[in-house]
């Protein structure tokens, strides 16, 4: 199954895809507002403001299945992120990136190994993954890789179409 062709929800609830973003270099995370990586959004929302233009996003995925550190409503969410860290790329619903009600998404990102050789579960909130404007997973970055660490940064630049 291509990643465009599985169906998503945003924050809101209305229906998408990534197939809205074909052509691009999307950088998938999964996000929490609780968390001690928390403040990454800052480097997320640098990124889209750096990137944007040239075809490029973040996608935020928020996640509950860490410690419980995503625990609010889509409103709740929503409101942080904007208030908080200025967040201007798209956020999807709550979604399980692991174990039995992991959404298709996640079954598809987590096949992809990291740095280190290593695919499977989601280790942690702030779990980045990068697709090519073709749709296809090309980098998987751990939690402790910040979005400014220039391993991302160079993974970004080598798949920006514009």
């Amino acid at each position: 199954m291509s990643l465009y062709d599985i169906p998503l929800r945003t924050l809101t609830g209305e229906p998408t895809s990534l197939a809205d973003y074909r052509g691009k270099a999307v950088l998938v995370v999964n996000v929490a507002s609780k968390c001690g990586a928390t403040p990454q959004y800052t480097a997320l929302e640098e990124l889209q403001k750096t990137y944007g233009d040239r075809g490029f996003t973040v996608v935020g995925v928020p996640c509950n299945q860490f410690a419980g550190q995503e625990p609010g409503t889509a409103e709740e969410i929503q409101t942080f992120c904007t208030t908080t860290y200025g967040v201007t790329f798209p956020l999807l619903e709550k979604t399980d990136v692991n174990g039995d009600a992991r959404h298709p998404l996640y079954a598809e990102l987590t096949r992809t190994a990291d740095d280190q050789g290593e695919a499977g579960d989601v280790g942690w909130n702030f779990e980045k993954f990068l697709i090519s404007p073709a749709g296809e997973t090309v980098a998987r970055f751990r939690t402790r890789t910040a979005p400014e660490d220039p391993a991302v940064i160079s993974a970004v630049e080598a798949q920006l179409p514009v």
